[in-house]
C-alpha cells in the first residue's frame, strides 16, 4: 500500500493537523511541532499531546513525521549557537517522542565560516551528545539530503556515511531523501539510470534500509542548479516520468512519501496528491 501524505499545518492546536490529514485522505503526515522560524516559547501541554496521539491512533496514520525547526544548525562554527542547537534539538526530539512520532527530520546544517570536514565533525559531536541525552527516546532522527547551495552539508551521501560512521548509536539515525534537493544537487532521477545511480549510492554509503521517508517534490530548476525550490508534482523538470519511476520503484515500496509542494491555491494539496495517486501502480 502506498504511504502518501503531505506536510500539514498545526494552526490552532497541534492535534488539528490530524483532521487536516484525514480530510486529504492521507495515511501518513509531516508537521512542525512548533513555529519553525522562532525559538521555543513553551512545551506542548499534556492535554494537547494526548489528544494528538488519540487522533493518530483512531486515524491509523503511520508513520508520523516531524520536521525540526529551520533555526537549528548542527554544523555551525559559532560555539554559543552550537550549544543552543544541541539543547533545542534535545527538547524537540523529546517532544517528538511524547507525541509518539516515528521520525524527526533534520538537515545537516551549514559550515559557513569553516570547512566541510569541520562541519561534519561538529555534526557527529552534536548528534552523539543528543543521542546520549535521549537514550529512552524511540523517535528516530532522519538526516535529509540538501541541494548543495551555499555551505550546506548533505548534498552527497558520503556526508551521511561519515556522520553515521562516527555515531555511538547509529541505529537511532536514518535517512530522508528529498527529490527536488537531489535534482538540484545533480542527480538525474527522471530516468532509470539516474535513479538507479542515486539509489546505489545511498545503498553503498549508508544502506537503503535506512531510507524511511521521501520528500516528494518537483522543481522547475535545472539539473545541478543547487537551488532549493519546490514545485507541483509532474509539472517541473523531474516530471511525471520521473515520479512514475520513483513512486513505483520496488526498492522504495516501504518508504513514506511526503509532499512539501507549494500551497498557493486552496486545493493544491489535493491536486498534488491526486497526481501521485494517478501515477502509482498498485
Amino acid at each position: 500500500m502506498l504511504k502518501l501524505g503531505v506536510h500539514v499545518s498545526i494552526a490552532g492546536k497541534i492535534y488539528k493537523s490530524i483532521d487536516r490529514t484525514v480530510e486529504l485522505g492521507c495515511n501518513t503526515m509531516q508537521i512542525f511541532s512548533r513555529n519553525p522560524r522562532q525559538w521555543r516559547k513553551a512545551l506542548l501541554s499534556d492535554e494537547d499531546v494526548e489528544r494528538f496521539k488519540k487522533k493518530v491512533k483512531k486515524s491509523n496514520i503511520s508513520p508520523v513525521v516531524i520536521h525540526i525547526p529551520y533555526l537549528l544548525n548542527l554544523a555551525t562554527v559559532k560555539k554559543s549557537f552550537f550549544k543552543v542547537t544541541i539543547k533545542e534539538f534535545i527538547a524537540d526530539l523529546v517532544e517528538a517522542d511524547r507525541l509518539e512520532a516515528d521520525y524527526l527530520v533534520t538537515h545537516m546544517g551549514s559550515y559557513k565560516g569553516g570547512t566541510e570536514e569541520g562541519g561534519l565533525s561538529r555534526i557527529i559531536q552534536a548528534l552523539n551528545k543528543i543521542l546520549k541525552e535521549t537514550k529512552k527516546v524511540k523517535t528516530k532522527v532522519l538526516i535529509e539530503n540538501t541541494s548543495g547551495s551555499g555551505h550546506w552539508l548533505g548534498y552527497k551521501f558520503s556526508h551521511q556515511k561519515i556522520v553515521l560512521d562516527g555515531l555511538n548509536r547509529p541505529e537511532s539515525v536514518g535517512i530522508c531523501l528529498d527529490t527536488a534537493h537531489a535534482w538540484a544537487a545533480g542527480y538525474k532521477i527522471n530516468e532509470p539510470r539516474g535513479l538507479k545511480s542515486l539509489l546505489d549510492e545511498i545503498d553503498q554509503a549508508v544502506g537503503l534500509e535506512r531510507l524511511k521517508v521521501i520528500h516528494l517534490n518537483d522543481t522547475q530548476e535545472k539539473l545541478g542548479s543547487l537551488r532549493d525550490r519546490h514545485h507541483d508534482i509532474g509539472t517541473g523538470e523531474i516530471g511525471r516520468k520521473g515520479f512514475n519511476l520513483i513512486v513505483n520503484h520496488p526498492k522504495l515500496r516501504e518508504a513514506a512519501f511526503i509532499l512539501e509542494t507549494p500551497k498557493k491555491r486552496e486545493n493544491e494539496d489535493k491536486e498534488n496528491l491526486e497526481a501521485v495517486r494517478e501515477i502509482y501502480k498498485k
